[in-house]
């Protein structure tokens, strides 16, 4: 087991299997290279990837397809090398979620930049997609109607 210090859950034990490596790190944050997924309790669609080397740094993940069931992409070749990825049955896949300040009805997930996880050797990578209409900014929630003030 393995002593992290995390601004929001405190100092939590993790056992090192369950460690996630980005060998290159992940877009604007290049130097981070270790997180660990927490849940955000047991009933929730959601996850923190907290960083093991900032404190401060975690970041709200969901499971794509529970929002938008008919998400589909392609991993390329060079990601499934650089993952090892030989079973489908061992790749999880989380987007990235966005809070604004005004609302929690107006989350938005990043579908263009999914992360790819191999669960069999806990490799992983924020894989920008290309030649597809998904944006940064997909609505979970788009029957929610902003409010007129």
């Amino acid at each position: 087991m393995k002593k992290v210090n995390t601004s929001r859950f405190g100092e939590i034990e993790i056992d090192e299997d369950r460690i996630v490596n980005f060998k290159n790190g992940i877009p604007a944050f290049e130097d981070e290279h270790e997180f660990i997924i927490l849940p955000y309790d047991e009933e929730s669609p959601y996850y923190f990837m907290q960083s093991l080397k900032t404190p401060d740094l975690a970041f709200l993940l969901t499971v794509p397809f529970l929002f938008f069931p008919d998400y589909t992409f392609e991993i390329d070749d060079d990601t499934l090398a650089e993952l090892e990825i030989k079973e489908e049955d061992n790749v999880l896949y989380y987007t990235l979620v966005t809070i604004p300040n005004y609302s929690i009805r107006y989350m938005t997930t990043n579908l263009l930049a999914p992360v790819i996880l191999n669960t069999a050797n806990m490799k992983a990578k924020q894989l920008v997609l290309e030649k597809t209409n998904y944006t940064t900014k997909e609505r979970l929630f788009p029957d929610a109607k902003k409010e007129v003030k």
